[in-house]
């Protein structure tokens, strides 16, 4: 006979902070956790194995955590129930269990939210929503803030979080007297490159993420992505490690080369605390205060840390905010009209353009791509070719580590690639090669030349570049961000802009063929 449940405690795969509201007051001898494995979750979106993989390990270790404290944790394996939905693994268990009361707290995703939601109001039993403590902004304080204004600029956003938060300020003032450095972070390395970079601290698998990578091979064989390369913290000890690791040596220089690019260069200085922080393994309150330990004993510069924060503080909460404030509108937005069905090469990165080869091969290999390869390679690729937005959105949602869609979603549809129509970004982050060779090396080993827009060694995304203005000039041309970019058509003859619209047309073709 089952112990009878006082309270069912649900955690998700993106909930595996052992200090969240669900459990307050745990009672290990009235009440128990709930967590499943299903293929859904892998098989939505063609997910990457090294994504599978860092969800089910990072689960497994935490319901191990659990148990070894005494806890009751009734957890699915894949393989081991018939359910293929987190909804109807709930709907059973609850069936079975009859709890007096079920716990959890909002779902990362909006699909799930829902499905979770119909089972747990269907089943009668009452149920408590908890406060997610992970954030540092819910989504009832987003509304608010957004509330009434014509914009929702993640700039004014952010400066509101410094303020209410109280971080890097002097009273009312931005410490050192400037809300961001971004003149200082945009740096480029020289022709000799970053030189030797200390590489993340990396955790080899142990026997249960072991025996994860053998099921997700065996289960998975077809998805796309490598896992011999697999060592992502998967535990709050771990993610510690990473973040100290990180803090210690590639924080001081990581405002300056944010947003750089290096051939066969995947870490450079960034953090790789994403994935850890999308599971909630770290908290951003830890990772804040970490930086800002940093900077008050002098080990790192201001602009270093602040441009870090911003990361923490301003983007990953807004992003979040615009998500659970737009949804689910928000994920069938298209304003530029693009239609194109995404390139074979994304999945295979078999293709000729150097900076896209090493990008999604880096991308294929490890699950991870920093932001300014994924926002002006191949994101920029995406916009200017004409990708339906939410095939764009499917791609990144499925081949990175640390996609969870309240971030991922938001990030695609709406930065990268102006689905929304200037909701959060004000303007399209377009650019030809020459941006891509001004922050990186990839253009010196290609075939393609970023200067040229028509002929044998055109760079595509040159091409495409001219003839993304052509197409939106009307949209765009009077806009006070984006004119200059448009008035510089009128410096092309009309012969010159066929030319463009024809190789653009070609290059189309050739890509849809395969």
């Amino acid at each position: 006979m089952r112990a009878p449940v006082r309270h069912l405690i649900l955690v998700l795969g993106d909930q595996l902070n052992h200090d969240s509201a669900v459990f307050d007051d745990f009672d290990p001898r009235q009440d128990a956790v709930w967590m499943a494995e299903v293929d859904e979750e892998s098989t939505r979106v063609w997910s990457h194995p090294a994504r599978i993989v860092t969800f089910l390990s990072a689960m497994r270790h935490f319901a191990e955590g659990l148990s070894e404290r005494g806890w009751r944790v009734h957890y699915r394996r894949l393989g081991e129930h018939g359910a293929t939905t987190l909804a109807e693994a709930l709907d059973e268990d609850v069936r079975v269990l009859q709890p007096d009361s079920v716990r959890w707290v909002h779902a990362g995703e909006f699909h799930l939210e829902q499905a979770l939601t119909q089972v747990v109001d269907g089943s009668g039993i009452p149920n408590e929503r908890c406060m997610d403590r992970h954030f540092l902004c819910t989504p009832a304080d987003f509304a608010q803030w957004a509330k009434g204004k014509r914009e929702w600029r993640m700039e004014w956003f952010y400066r509101w979080q410094r303020q209410r938060h109280q971080v890097l300020m002097e009273g009312k003032q931005p410490l050192g007297g400037q809300w961001n450095f971004d003149a200082e972070n945009r740096r480029s390395f020289d022709a000799r490159g970053p030189g030797w970079v200390p590489a993340p601290r990396r955790f080899a698998p142990d026997a249960i993420t072991r025996e994860v990578i053998d099921l997700v091979r065996e289960r998975f064989a077809a998805h796309p992505g490598a896992l011999d390369d697999f060592d992502w913290p998967l535990t709050a000890t771990q993610a510690q490690m990473a973040l100290d690791d990180f803090i210690e040596h590639r924080l001081p220089l990581f405002g300056r080369y944010q947003d750089a690019m290096w051939q066969a260069e995947p870490w450079l200085y960034h953090a790789r605390l994403s994935a850890a922080m999308n599971l909630k393994l770290l908290s951003p309150h830890k990772v804040i205060d970490a930086a800002v330990a940093a900077l008050q004993a002098g080990h790192s510069p201001l602009a270093a840390v602040e441009g870090f924060v911003r990361q923490i503080l301003g983007w990953r909460e807004y992003v979040r905010g615009l998500y659970w404030l737009r949804m689910p509108e928000f994920a069938q937005e298209n304003a530029l009209g693009a239609e194109h069905a995404l390139p074979a090469f994304f999945w295979t990165g078999d293709t000729d353009m150097a900076c896209l080869r090493d990008v999604i091969g880096q991308t294929l290999r490890f699950g991870y791509a920093h932001h300014i390869q994924r926002l002006m390679v191949t994101g920029l690729f995406c916009l200017l070719y004409g990708v339906r937005p939410q095939a764009v959105h499917a791609w990144y949602l499925a081949v990175y580590v640390d996609a969870i869609e309240w971030v991922e979603l938001p990030n695609t549809l709406g930065m990268s690639q102006f689905a929304d129509g200037g909701r959060l970004a004000s303007k399209p982050y377009c650019a030809s090669g020459k941006y891509i060779q001004r922050m990186s090396n990839y253009c010196d080993g290609c075939r393609y030349r970023p200067e040229q827009s028509v002929g044998e060694q055109a760079c595509p995304i040159t091409t495409l570049y001219w003839d993304f203005l052509l197409r939106h000039q009307t949209r765009f041309a009077k806009h006070p961000r984006t004119a200059l970019q448009w008035r510089n058509l009128q410096r092309l003859s009309a012969q010159e802009t066929a030319a463009i619209s024809a190789q653009a047309s070609q290059l189309r073709g050739r890509i849809a063929m395969g």
